[in-house]
C-alpha cells in the first residue's frame, strides 16, 4: 500500500477526473498485490503437510458445475433450512504446522471427500461471502474519514480481516479433518465436549436474526426508491410493510424453499452489476460537487462531503465499526464443515486454496464497491450507499431492482434460519412442528423483525453491532477453541508445530475478543449520536 503515498495529494493536482483516475489506478494496483499474496499464500504451506484420507467417498452434490449449491451442514441445534442460507489471517498461517505433524497428514472426514470440484466450490463460498452487507462498507469508512486518503487504511483493514477471517475458516475445517467430524455441531463436541455445543447454535440463530433484520431495513429503502423512481411517494415504513405484507408474508409461509434456489445466483450479479454502476458514477462524475449532473436530485444530507481527517483517521476507535462490519459482511463459517466434506480428494492444501482463493476474490470485491461508494460521497455515504445516489438515476435504478429481488428471494432462506432456531431453542421436536405452528411462529417472528426494522434505520449500526458480538465470537473465538481442543485432545500424538499454532490461534481469539468489546461501544456510541 506503499504506492497510495503518492496519488492523494488533491493539492497538486488540478484535474478532478485526472485525480480519480489516478487515485484508482494506484487502489487496483494496491489490490493486485493483495491478490497475487492471498492467490499464492498456499506457496507457504509445507509440501509434506497434506491432509488426505482413509476415504475417498462422500455423498456428492446434488449439481456440478458453477452454480451448484453445496449441501450446507446444519451446525449445533440448527435445522438444514437454517444452514442453507448461512451466510483468513490467510492460510499462509497453516505453514506454522511443519512436517514433524505426522498426525495432519493424510487426514480427511470420516466420510472421505465428496465430489465438489475446486471452481463449483469457489463460486459458492464466494456468493456466500459477497451479499448486501457490502454496500455498507462506505458508510464504515466514513466513520473514522472524510478525505480520499482514509481509503488507504481501508483497504488495509478489508485485506487483513479478510485475511484473518479466512484463518478461522481453515481452522474449522481442519479441526472437522482431526477429528473426523461432518458438521459444526460434531467438530465442537469432539473437540470440547458436548455438554455446551448449544454455545455456536445460539449464536447462529441471533445470527440470523441480524441478517434478516439487514435484509428487512435495505428492502424498506431500496423499495422505497423503487417506488419514487416510479412515481409512488411512499414513505419508508408504508414502503416496508407493504412488501412484507404482500411479498416476504407468502414466500416465509412456504415450507418447501427448494423452488427459490435458482434465484440465489442475481445475488452474484446483482453485486457485479452495482459494482460497475457504481465504478461508472465515479469517473463519470454524475455526482461531482458542484457541477454533478445528477446532484441536484441528492437531499443535502446524502450528497458528496469531504474533509481533512484521512488515513490519520483510522488511529481513532471509530475505525472499530469498519472493522466490526467487516466481520459480519464475511461470515459464512457455519458451513466450514460441508465445504471441506464436499470437496473432491479434501486434503489441507486444497482445502486452503478453497478457501484463500474464495476470500482473496471476496476482499476485492469488497475493496472495489468500498472505494467507489465513498470516494463518491464522502463523510456523507449512507448505511446503505445506494439511498446516495438520485432517484431519478437509471443506471442506479436497475441496480436497487436487482438488488431487491435477490434480497426478496434470499430473505425467506434467512427466515428460515432463524424460525427454527426459535424453535430448536424453545425444544420444539421435529414431528411437533406442524404446518399450523409453523405458520403462528412465522408471523410473530416476521412481525418482531419487521418492528425492529421500522425503528432501526442504521444499517451500519445492525452491521458493526452483530459482527462486533456474534460476528466475532463465530470467526475468531470458537475456530480457535475448537482447534485448541482438537490439539489438546490429541495428546503426545501432537507435534510441535500444532502446539505452536494453538496460541497463533488463541492471539486470534483474543484480538476478536477485543475488537468485539470495542467495536460493541463504538457502535452503540455511533447509534446514540
Amino acid at each position: 500500500f506503499i504506492c497510495f503515498s503518492t496519488t492523494l495529494r488533491k493539492d497538486q493536482i488540478k484535474s478532478s477526473i485526472t485525480y480519480k483516475y489516478m487515485t484508482m489506478k494506484n487502489l487496483l494496483l494496491a489490490l493486485s498485490v493483495v491478490s497475487f499474496s492471498c492467490w499464492n499464500v498456499q506457496s507457504f504451506v509445507p509440501s509434506r503437510a497434506s491432509i488426505g484420507g482413509a476415504s475417498t467417498f462422500m455423498m456428492p452434490l446434488d449439481h456440478h458445475g458453477p452454480a451448484a449449491m453445496p449441501k450446507f451442514a446444519t451446525p449445533a441445534g440448527m435445522s438444514r433450512s437454517k444452514a442453507a442460507h448461512s451466510k483468513f489471517h490467510m492460510t499462509s498461517t497453516t505453514a506454522a504446522v511443519d512436517d514433524s505433524n505426522s498426525e495432519e497428514k493424510n487426514v480427511v472426514s470420516s466420510g472421505g471427500g465428496g465430489e465438489g470440484t475446486m471452481s463449483a466450490l469457489m463460486f459458492n463460498l464466494v456468493k456466500s461471502i459477497v451479499g448486501a452487507g457490502v454496500l455498507s462498507l462506505p458508510a464504515g469508512i466514513a466513520a473514522f474519514g472524510n478525505a480520499p486518503s482514509a481509503m488507504i487504511p481501508a483497504a488495509a483493514l478489508i485485506a487483513v480481516i479478510g485475511g484473518l477471517s479466512g484463518y478461522g475458516f481453515s481452522l474449522i475445517g481442519r479441526v472437522c479433518a482431526l477429528t473426523k467430524s461432518n458438521s459444526y455441531r460434531e467438530a465442537w463436541e469432539k473437540s470440547i465436549n458436548k455438554e455446551t455445543s448449544n454455545i455456536p447454535s445460539i449464536s447462529c440463530t441471533f445470527m440470523t436474526v441480524s441478517a434478516t433484520l439487514a435484509y428487512s431495513m435495505i428492502l424498506a429503502d431500496t423499495f422505497r426508491a423503487i417506488f419514487a423512481t416510479m412515481g409512488l411517494q411512499l414513505t419508508r415504513t408504508n414502503s416496508l410493510l407493504s412488501v412484507t405484507s404482500l411479498v416476504l408474508l407468502p414466500l416465509c409461509l412456504l415450507k418447501n424453499l427448494a423452488s427459490l434456489a435458482p434465484f440465489s445466483l442475481l445475488g452474484i450479479i446483482g453485486m457485479i452489476y452495482t459494482a460497475l454502476a457504481m465504478g461508472i458514477r465515479y469517473f463519470g462524475g454524475a455526482y461531482a460537487v458542484p457541477a454533478g449532473v445528477l446532484l441536484p436530485d441528492v437531499a443535502a444530507s446524502f450528497q458528496p462531503a469531504f474533509g481533512s481527517i484521512g488515513a490519520a483517521g483510522v488511529l481513532s476507535p471509530s475505525a472499530f465499526i469498519l472493522i466490526c462490519m467487516l466481520s459480519t459482511a464475511y461470515m459464512a463459517h457455519f458451513n466450514a464443515p460441508k465445504f471441506y466434506n464436499e470437496l473432491k480428494n479434501n486434503t489441507i492444501p486444497r482445502f486452503n486454496t478453497l478457501v484463500g482463493s474464495s476470500f482473496a476474490i471476496s476482499v476485492l470485491t469488497f475493496i472495489v464497491i468500498a472505494a467507489f461508494g465513498f470516494l463518491t460521497f464522502g463523510a456523507n455515504a449512507s448505511g446503505l450507499i445506494l439511498n446516495n445516489y438520485s432517484n431519478k438515476d437509471s443506471l442506479m435504478g436497475f441496480s436497487r431492482v436487482a438488488v431487491a429481488i435477490s434480497l426478496v428471494f434470499s430473505y425467506p432462506l434467512a427466515f428460515a434460519g432463524f424460525r427454527d432456531g426459535v424453535l430448536d431453542l424453545a425444544s420444539v421436536p421435529e414431528q411437533k412442528r406442524t404446518n399450523g405452528l409453523l405458520n403462528k411462529v412465522t408471523v410473530a417472528c416476521l412481525s418482531v423483525i419487521t418492528g425492529l426494522a421500522l425503528a432501526v434505520k442504521d444499517l451500519s449500526f445492525v452491521m458493526s453491532f452483530g459482527g462486533a458480538t456474534l460476528g466475532n465470537a463465530l470467526i475468531y473465538v470458537f475456530p480457535a477453541l475448537m482447534f485448541r481442543g482438537a490439539v489438546k485432545n490429541m495428546g503426545d500424538k501432537a507435534g510441535v508445530g500444532l502446539k505452536r499454532e494453538v496460541k497463533l490461534a488463541m492471539l486470534n481469539a483474543i484480538l476478536g475478543v477485543g475488537m468485539g468489546i470495542i467495536g460493541s461501544r463504538m457502535a452503540l456510541l455511533s447509534l446514540a449520536s
